[in-house]
């Protein structure tokens, strides 16, 4: 629906059309018409009537409806220019176009043409300026808003820096620091209530003068405070009620807050002024934002305090731990050393005797020796596996480590057991050192057990052989190869499980990889590499595991 105070200017030299226009077709809309013959005289009264909508035709006397058009747009007059057009005049009307016209009526003309024509011009005229509202609205909004972000952002810093200090003595100098700076004061204090006396400790200050500074970390009664003590509420006071007053020498303006905890009163916060000048109640609202924050830093900062003292008492309490730890794990770690080496030695003095190297035996003696030696293969067994798991259990101590030099260690370390069981034990390294991360003695105890496993599913006369080489993706692989036994594929996973018992792994070779492998996997993993095994039956296996390189 039309506005009364929308203008359109008609710019029309035959009184015939302009009548047609002006009177016929707009008169009835409300709309507040004016007719000029000109473009001049148009221009001017596009600056005092400031119309919402020109009508122009494109063949005026003097100033062409083109020259109107570019004219008011020199002037920079952003007001929607409808033009009038005759038949044959397409070029004109393409080039008023082109110069910011916004809309066409042909002649001959139509009322209803005119009303629809100027309806549409007017709807954008709307939408702009209620846009251009909107923008007036929405920049007082902003700037209201940014006002009010300040205030916040400056009690946000406030509060960031109070809560931040643990330290007491600090916490209540920047309390008072904050507040005398946030409501423009020129003194400050902090009482702290005593948890055992109840009575009000000065504990900071700002400016106070000597005389009073004496009373820091003493109790003292300001002859203020005591208000807000027993109310619990915001207390401010200026101008000749403060001249009952010790302090009215001091200042003429005075503001109280209380701290609060669990609504118990913890403290009072007080900023003073020379002047006589109130606080007003913005002043009150900041300075009770400070106070609400120094609550919740006094308790962090209790709270800090109990934590930091457990802190301590559970360090000293993990450190004896850790201390007894390690020597527990070196008790073990040389028990089974020593154990591994009697075992060894049990085994070698039992391998003579079975092969008749000491005597010759009768049938019992050799079936009684051949039981002595499975079970002193099961104790040898057993003990390797407790070993391991000592190695894999105890905290990892991660250092930058040669994988190809701990490689040739861990074959040096299995090279009695390999001759033992008649089987070659060969390497395959590259010239340059592969280094990873990790701990030294877990990735070594890897080693071993691939290596005791190796030998183990090995025949007489078998080649175990240890490789080492680059991948593409960054990661120094390790792989042990044997020709022995072998596994079946649908065992491999199985034996890679803590545990694991199935009928397809032969009790004579298998019955110690479920628990070993497992622990491997474990630890492999635990450093972020992976382990999988090849294996063909009678042809033997290879068991791989790949660790992260690092520079």
């Amino acid at each position: 629906m039309a506005n009364l105070r929308e203008k359109v200017l008609v710019v029309e030299n035959d009184p015939i059309v302009a009548d047609l226009i002006a009177r016929q077709a707009l008169s009835g809309m409300a709309f507040r018409v004016k007719v000029v013959e000109e473009a001049s005289t148009a221009i001017q009264e596009a600056m005092s009537f400031e119309p919402d909508v020109v009508i122009a035709n494109l063949d005026l006397p003097g100033l062409s409806g083109k020259d109107l058009i570019a004219a008011l747009s020199f002037q920079n007059v952003k007001i929607p220019v409808i033009i009038i057009s005759s038949s044959g005049q397409e070029r004109d009307v393409i080039q008023a176009f082109r110069l910011g016209a916004s809309d066409v009526i042909s002649m001959p003309i139509r009322e209803a043409e005119v009303v629809s024509v100027v309806e549409r011009a007017l709807k954008s005229v709307r939408a702009s300026k209620e846009r251009e509202q909107l923008a007036t609205r929405l920049q007082h909004a902003n700037l209201e808003l940014k006002h009010r972000v300040e205030q916040l952002t400056s009690l946000f810093a406030i509060g960031k820096a109070v809560t931040s200090a643990t330290n007491q003595k600090i916490l209540f100098q920047k309390i008072v620091e904050e507040a005398v700076n946030i409501t423009q004061a020129d003194f400050g204090w902090f009482l702290n209530r005593d948890d055992h006396s109840k009575e009000y400790i000065l504990r900071a200050q700002i400016n106070l003068p000597k005389s009073l500074q004496e009373y820091l970390n003493k109790p003292w009664d300001d002859g203020i405070s005591s208000f807000v003590a027993r109310s619990g509420e915001t207390f401010s006071i200026h101008g000749q009620p403060m001249e009952r007053f010790m302090l009215y020498s001091l200042g003429k303006s005075a503001l109280v807050a209380p701290v609060k905890a669990h609504n118990q009163m913890i403290g009072l916060l007080v900023v003073m002024r020379k002047s006589d000048l109130a606080f007003n109640p913005g002043d009150q609202a900041m300075l009770e934002g400070v106070s609400d924050y120094a609550a919740i830093s006094m308790v962090n900062a209790r709270l800090f305090q109990a934590l930091d003292e457990r802190a301590n008492s559970l360090q000293a309490t993990i450190d004896q731990t850790k201390h007894d730890g390690r020597v527990k794990d070196q008790i073990i770690y040389m028990v089974n050393q020593e154990l591994r080496t009697s075992l060894l030695d049990a085994t070698d003095y039992l391998n003579q005797l079975v092969d008749g190297k000491e005597g010759t035996l009768n049938t019992k003696q050799i079936v009684a020796l051949g039981l002595a030696q499975k079970s002193l293969d099961k104790i040898v067994q057993i003990n390797e596996t407790m070993t391991f798991l000592q190695d894999a259990s105890t905290t990892r101590d991660d250092a930058r480590l040669d994988l190809a030099e701990m490689i040739r260690t861990a074959i040096q370390g299995s090279a009695h057991s390999a001759e033992t069981a008649q089987v070659t034990l060969s390497d395959q390294l590259p010239e340059d050192p592969v280094f990873v991360a990790g701990d030294r003695n877990k990735i070594l105890a890897v080693l071993d057990a691939l290596l005791s496993n190796a030998i183990k599913l090995s025949r007489e006369g078998g080649q175990v052989v240890a490789t080492l080489h680059h991948v593409e993706d960054g990661q120094a692989h390790v792989s042990i190869a044997d020709e022995g036994f072998g596994v079946k594929k649908s065992a491999i996973e199985k034996i890679l499980t803590p545990f694991s018992q199935d009928e397809e792994l032969s009790p004579d070779h298998f019955e110690e990889l479920g628990i070993g492998l497992a622990l491997v996997r474990e630890v492999i993993e635990s450093h972020g590499g992976r382990v999988w095994v090849d294996s063909k039956e009678d042809k033997g296996s290879i068991f791989h595991f790949s660790l992260p390189e690092t520079n």
